[in-house]
């Protein structure tokens, strides 16, 4: 087993409802100084990150990829209503107590990036170095509505191509992926249904969309209170972090540096070269 070779764990995290298993993918050396999570959106998991961790690894990183409660491997909450942030933050506390990482750099994608932006927030946070894919402290209701129209569906798939056609579809500001990078991403967000598939998430997920009247998402004060370095990278046509959004978080709080991804939505998917060098290099060059 190499560096670049991925190992399976798990913790456990608390909600009201009792407790619940935190799948994780982990890559590089258990002894390596340079940790990093990679923190996926909302209907994704940990193993859209295995090309970029796996790039990391192999420059001495110590990477961990969180499948976030409610997706992948980890498990389902019984009680819907947990599905939130303050569930989420705490389970990424305890995945970093598990870990036993004095700091670490972040990498989120769309909610992995306004977790990390929590966490980053907070007095004492662990975070050395931030990477915020295509998300801000301002996030407009018409990518919300976007977003609930395909998150908490439950549909069924008779085979694997039928699966990717769909992630094709609803995915496809994810930008230009090559076919085994769709056909991977299919396999790893699936599970066996029967004589089919299902998605590997619990629809339930899409309760918080599920109220009278969504509203334009405000988290200016959050940004403010960030006092590391962060790079944001920002999809060219993305409608959830627009472009105005951008500028201000350049100019506001940790006044963080904007880097616009061309040919891609919400959100750049990290697996092109380039995307994944961005990334490798910002955060290797500020390494202490």
């Amino acid at each position: 087993m190499t560096a670049a070779d991925p190992r399976t764990g798990s913790c456990l995290g608390l909600s009201k409802s009792g407790f619940h298993r935190l799948a994780y993918t982990e890559w590089g050396g258990p002894q390596a100084g340079h940790a990093a999570f990679c923190v996926h959106g909302l209907t994704r998991n940990g193993r859209d990150f295995d090309v970029l961790a796996g790039a990391l690894a192999e420059r001495g990183l110590k990477v961990a990829c969180p499948d976030v409660v409610g997706r992948g491997r980890s498990d389902r909450l019984s009680d819907p209503a947990g599905y939130g942030y303050p569930q989420y933050l705490a389970d990424m506390n305890a995945l970093i107590a598990r870990l036993d990482v004095p700091w670490l750099d972040w990498i989120g994608t769309s909610m992995g990036g306004l977790i990390g932006m929590m966490m980053a927030a907070q007095p004492n946070t662990p975070l050395r170095r931030l990477v915020v894919n295509d998300v801000g402290p301002f996030i407009p209701v018409a990518a919300l509505r976007r977003i609930g129209d395909y998150v908490g569906r439950d549909p069924r798939f008779a085979g694997l191509d039928a699966a990717e056609a769909y992630f094709r579809e609803v995915h496809r500001p994810f930008g230009a992926l090559t076919d085994p990078q769709w056909r991977r991403l299919t396999e790893h967000s699936v599970v066996s249904a029967g004589d089919g598939y299902r998605l590997a998430y619990d629809p339930a997920i899409a309760t918080p969309f599920q109220v009278e009247e969504l509203k334009d998402v405000d988290l200016w004060p959050v940004w403010e209170a960030i006092d590391i370095p962060v790079l944001v990278l920002r999809g060219a046509d993305s409608d959830l972090l627009l472009s105005e959004t951008a500028a201000e978080m350049a100019t506001r709080g940790p006044r963080a540096e904007i880097v616009e991804i061309p040919g891609c939505g919400h959100a750049p998917a990290l697996m092109d070269e380039r995307q994944i060098a961005l990334v490798r290099d910002w955060l290797l060059a500020e390494a202490p």
